[in-house]
């Protein structure tokens, strides 16, 4: 028996080495939103009735009854984001045949028969009509083609007998009604006489994260826990959202205008369907659930780190960036986007998300360890990158000449994030080309040099920043131009995280054109990059970090960069500050549903808007480059650092921020391995002398490095941080955790050398955050915005932007 009890445990801990033993035990896992059964989800509760309603309850409230009247509807509650294909148990009352109207909305603001919006020709999309059959009820879903990405609300409506189209100008709130999709397509005479319907169930089949099983929760592969409440949920919403973006490649596409090009449909406008087909495969992973339920480069170099961290869903990440090599351009150039972008005569591009795409490369790699896919698309990687290299012209930075980017204005010309985002990737490349055996070439390392200059022309000392680019943006406008420099948040941002050397920029150019320098350097020298960092938290406003290059808004995925930025720079409480202020409002923020996902963006004031959209219904609340939190939590809070495929070697580097008074966390590596990290802040009994404890374990075939000292697959190490102290290692043999692995852990007493103990430093309160000003909107601006075309035959909506209410 023995033997056999010894070959089980072995068994099984070989499968967990090898990652088969998915999910982390413990108190944390409270956070995770996704369902235990996504192929039934349920509401939560009956949002809000109106008109001719009557509810029922049956059997101790174990059945709920709606009946529906002409003219009524109910709105049921999920409590959090969910998606997939609604199923009904309904009947129509008396027979005949009934259509009922379905509205969808991911917001609470929106919730109600009209949906939110995924189209960008109108305000709101049309609801879908589907047929309710007569007699006893029976279970009605919707149709494949109609999986709705991201809701946390779902409403029926019964259209009353006079709601048809033909009455000629009732106006657009009207129109919405009367031109609804056909879902099931009964057929049949609509009867003149009073309409009602019975619902007695309502369900969700989740078709999300498609390669994670039926159970979401089981799906983690990392955890996160903190004495932060608000980080823990800040951390597996970002989880969540990127498990809601995942999706069956063949229910993609919500631009279905856009689709138009490559399946001809003749899709009204308004109208919504999820059956696009964006990538080969049976996963991948997307920007945002509810739309645009495409491939977007940009959005996967937020996400893909993430999804290691979380749930590490490699063969979704794999999908998403072959789609962007599959379409590359006949000169090098990736796409813009996946499809239907990149696969017409269109060549939809953009200098930014190509750069983005070759970034994807690098983190999949590292994180998955699949240096075969590596070796497969090489060759196009290096064409894609000297394509890049080819663009950096005689002022030593990138010439932009495509204006899209992440829908802000200014992209063009010689530009500052282009710039640092080449230089980052040509970092990475190298690391690239070593992890394949081959030798750097020295054009990298020139070209780099190059831009290290190039950005010294964007340099504003009075300011303490860089510009936009060396144009009108720019602090040196040319004769004829106003003085209106933009410093942009994505472009500072990338520039802390290239790594750039900022010694050039302590000798500027006597202008940004010029080939000549200032007779003499800067009197204080070069920026550092504490300056950039303090530059940028100095603009935080009551709600995060505000946009200048897009003005009136607050982007996740620029503030994503900034987080980057920041920790890049060593600043990781100015990190965390940020997390707390910005994704804070995302998580608790009006509209924002209850936390569970992480919206695109949204208005300076704070308001759910997002001001690329004139609809504040398009926002899209799930979506995956707002994420960057649970990556840098993971990496840099906790402290677990990657440094070769797969994770083969790993650091971890012991920095506790001081919004923690503890935290705790694990990832499984892409090579099957596992490391778990525990820090705590900690006093001395015997002198009240204060310090941080680190405790990590690490399983499989791996190794790392815990501030210096070697740890190996199968070990622990404990090491004490006094304070004013680089580190001490506490020998195994000489150190008892006395205590329970349970709740309060971070309780247990540590037993030192010469039997000193440490227990958890009760007086450690979280700091107190600095009050900011509420953010204020330019609406002049904001409607100058939406003056501008954005797909031909579009009609902006202007004027009622400060009055549009819930649209």
């Amino acid at each position: 028996m023995m033997r056999h009890a010894l070959f089980v445990l072995a068994f099984w801990l070989c499968l967990c080495g090898t990652g088969t033993c998915k999910g982390w035990k413990g108190d944390w896992e409270r956070y995770i939103r996704a369902p235990e059964d996504k192929r039934r989800i349920v509401p939560r509760e009956i949002w809000k009735t109106e008109g001719d309603v009557e509810v029922e309850i049956k059997g101790g409230r174990e059945t709920v009854v709606v009946r529906i009247g002409e003219g009524g509807w109910v709105t049921w509650g999920f409590g959090e984001n969910i998606s997939g294909r609604v199923c009904l148990v309904v009947e129509a009352v008396g027979g005949g045949l009934e259509e009922v109207s379905l509205g969808y909305s991911e917001s609470v603001v929106f919730a109600g028969p009209v949906p939110d919006a995924t189209t960008d020709r109108r305000m709101r999309d049309l609801p879908l009509l589907m047929g309710v059959p007569a007699g006893k009820g029976e279970v009605v879903c919707v149709g494949g083609e109609f999986v709705r990405g991201a809701f946390g609300y779902f409403t029926v409506y019964v259209p009353e007998g006079d709601d048809d189209d033909d009455d000629g100008g009732r106006g657009w709130f009207q129109e919405v009604w009367t031109r609804g999709q056909k879902v099931l397509g009964l057929g049949g005479k609509k009867e003149k006489k009073k309409k009602q319907i019975t619902i007695s169930d309502v369900w969700v089949n989740c078709t999300s994260f498609p390669s994670q099983g039926n159970n979401g929760k089981e799906a983690y592969t990392g955890y996160f826990s903190s004495s932060s409440d608000l980080l823990n949920r800040i951390w597996y919403a970002g989880a969540y959202t990127l498990q809601l973006g995942t999706i069956d490649p063949r229910e993609g596409g919500a631009l279905i205008d856009y689709n138009r090009i490559v399946d001809h449909n003749k899709s009204p406008t308004g109208s919504w369907y999820s059956n696009f087909t964006i990538s080969d495969g049976e996963s991948v992973t997307t920007d945002g659930a509810k739309r645009d339920r495409m491939v977007w480069p940009g959005d996967m170099f937020i996400a893909i780190p993430s999804i290691a961290v979380s749930t590490g869903d490699y063969v979704s990440i794999k999908n998403a960036l072959g789609v962007i090599f599959k379409n590359q351009y006949f000169d090098g150039r990736l796409p813009y986007a996946g499809p239907p972008m990149g696969v017409t005569d269109n060549r939809e591009f953009s200098d930014t998300y190509h750069l983005h795409s070759l970034l994807g490369v690098y983190g999949y790699v590292l994180w998955s360890g699949d240096l075969g896919y590596l070796r497969e698309i090489w060759g196009q990687y290096l064409f894609a990158l000297h394509h890049s290299i080819s663009i950096v012209d005689d002022m030593g930075l990138v010439h932009v000449t495509s204006t899209a980017d992440w829908l802000r204005p200014g992209m063009t010309g010689h530009n500052l994030e282009a710039s640092a985002l080449l230089y980052t990737v040509l970092s990475r490349s190298g690391t690239l080309a070593g992890w394949l055996g081959y030798d750097v070439p020295p054009l990298w390392g020139v070209t780099q040099k190059r831009l290290e200059t190039g950005f010294s022309r964007l340099y504003c000392p009075e300011l303490g920043l860089f510009s936009d680019n060396i144009g009108q943006r720019s602090c040196y406008p040319e004769e004829g131009q106003r003085y209106h420099p933009i410093l942009p948040q994505d472009g500072n941002s990338w520039l802390l995280i290239s790594g750039a050397d900022l010694t050039p920029s302590g000798h500027p150019f006597k202008s940004p054109k010029s080939r000549f320098r200032a007779p003499s350097p800067l009197p204080n020298g070069p920026p550092t990059r504490w300056q950039i960092s303090e530059g940028l938290r100095k603009r935080w406003v009551k709600h995060g970090a505000p946009c200048p290059e897009f003005p009136n808004t607050i982007s996740p995925f620029a503030s994503g960069f900034e987080l980057l930025g920041h920790v890049y720079s060593g600043e990781i409480d100015t990190a965390v500050e940020l997390m707390l202020l910005e994704w804070g409002h995302l998580v608790n923020g009006d509209g924002f549903n209850n936390g569970s996902t992480l919206a695109e963006g949204f208005r300076i004031d704070g308001d759910i808007q997002y001001p690329a959209y004139p609809s504040r219904a398009r926002n899209s609340l799930a979506h995956g480059w707002a994420s960057g939190p649970t990556w840098v939590l993971t990496e840099w809070v906790l402290g677990i650092e990657i440094k070769t495929p797969g994770g083969g070697e790993w650091e971890v580097k012991g920095t506790l921020t001081k919004w923690l008074g503890w935290v705790r966390g694990g990832v499984t590596l892409g090579n099957g391995g596992r490391v778990e990290v525990k820090v705590w802040r900690v006093v001395s009994k015997s002198e009240n002398e204060k310090g941080v404890v680190w405790e990590v374990k690490a399983d499989g075939d791996t190794k790392g490095a815990v501030m210096g000292m070697e740890i190996k697959g199968g070990e622990r190490v404990v090491v004490l941080v006094r304070e004013g102290e680089q580190g001490e290692r506490i020998d195994l043999r000489e150190v008892k955790v006395v205590g329970k692995e349970n709740e309060e852990w971070y309780r247990n007493t540590v037993v030192g050398y010469g039997e000193d103990e440490w227990v958890f430093d009760e007086e450690w309160k979280e700091p107190v955050m600095e009050k900011r000003e509420q953010g204020v909107v330019d609406w002049e601006v904001m409607e100058e915005n939406f003056r501008t075309e954005v797909w031909e035959g579009w009609e902006a909506h202007v004027g009622w932007v400060r009055e549009a209410g819930d649209l």
